[in-house]
């Protein structure tokens, strides 16, 4: 039987759940976070507080969307519920670090830890249901979840949240050093392990593993996967992810509410992915971008054009999705497949002298 689909024969199906990447690969992820953290530290250093804030934000989003890409793009399952699963995080984050006085990393690792098992949770419910049926257990999710915090106000602080005090810079840096610049470190710092995990996650055996089932789940079944446990596996590496964005986000807010992980967040990280590139790393950091930049645009064009409070409030979801309608008939594989096929045309310009072929350069789902 072909293998052609990245599942492994019959005869070693274990083979497939390696998390041990090639030798390559962890060399040139190590690369690839070395040159992110240079050019991430170079920015930060020339931006203003304002702009370091808007930096430590695309990089917790980038977490969430990193672990999302991988749900959705390499294991073709779709969430709606992620904003709830970054609630998880935030929340266990400000609990342990207001009340029970943890340091920064370890409240960081359980906030991964409780959203990956509330994520195993999901996910092995999740692979009973298919298309819009689990889209539509996970929206439950995204609003039932953090309505808790409205029912047991003595613990989640109800519509206010919980907050902590911000993070303390080290003596090192200097008492002058910039606290919206310390908070963009941190966030960066928990990009950066994303980066690097998840790029050897999806050339290794696993995200093979996850592209074979999302392809073929009968093929893949044949070949000696256990299609559930791949799922489920994908649901929970995602809402690790969820979780870290989540815990970040209460590092750089120094809040936790329930108004900030609503369905228009769990909506706005489906579209950013999709935006982005489904599948793709690169694509996870356009998304965050546009999470970033989009809602400064739509409070200008609301300043600008003077619309109502509720008009105003409402725009940034109808300009995703003006902007989603276009950007899918535009550039169906997102933002970074069309840079992709840019430079694809470019190069086959290039090549022969401006005689290229039309074929179409498909969007790799494992490429970062």
């Amino acid at each position: 039987m072909s293998t052609s689909a990245g599942a492994e024969p019959s005869s070693a199906p274990n083979r497939g759940w390696r998390l041990r990447a090639p030798a390559g690969t962890l060399t040139r992820s190590l690369g690839l976070v070395a040159l992110a953290g240079v050019i991430f530290l170079a920015a930060s250093e020339g931006l203003g507080s304002y702009e370091d804030l808007q930096l430590a934000s695309g990089a917790y989003y980038f977490v969430a969307l990193a672990g999302l890409t991988v749900l959705t793009g390499l294991s073709g399952q779709i969430s709606l519920g992620h904003g709830a699963l970054m609630a998880v995080g935030a929340y266990t984050f400000t609990l342990l670090v207001g009340d029970e006085h943890w340091a920064l990393i370890p409240a960081l690792a359980a906030a991964v830890l409780v959203s990956a098992l509330v994520g195993a949770l999901v996910g092995s419910a999740a692979t009973r249901l298919r298309g819009p049926y689990l889209a539509g257990a996970t929206l439950a999710l995204a609003v039932g979840l953090p309505a808790l915090a409205d029912k047991y106000t003595g613990t989640f602080g109800g519509a206010n949240g919980l907050t902590i005090n911000p993070p303390t810079p080290p003596s090192w840096l200097g008492q002058s050093f910039p606290l919206e610049r310390w908070e963009a470190w941190i966030a960066g710092a928990g990009a950066l392990v994303v980066v690097f995990l998840m790029h050897n996650l999806a050339h290794g055996g696993v995200g093979r593993a996850f592209r074979a089932v999302r392809d073929d789940e009968i093929a893949s079944s044949l070949c000696g996967l256990h299609v559930g446990r791949v799922q489920t596996l994908a649901f929970v590496i995602s809402a690790a992810c969820a979780g870290l964005g989540g815990g970040l986000l209460a590092v750089v807010l120094q809040l936790a509410a329930p108004g900030a992980f609503g369905l228009g967040l769990s909506l706005s990280l489906l579209t950013a992915i999709v935006l982005g590139g489904l599948g793709s790393q690169l694509g996870a950091i356009w998304g965050a971008g546009v999470l970033v930049l989009l809602p400064g645009w739509t409070d200008s064009i609301a300043h600008s054009f003077s619309l109502s409070t509720q008009v105003s409030a409402n725009l940034p979801l109808a300009i995703y999705g003006l902007v989603l309608i276009v950007a899918m008939l535009a550039w169906p594989t997102g933002i970074q497949g069309a840079l992709r096929r840019i430079i694809a045309a470019a190069r086959r310009s290039l090549v022969h002298g401006g005689h290229s072929d039309e074929g179409i350069v498909p969007s790799s789902p494992g490429e970062l």
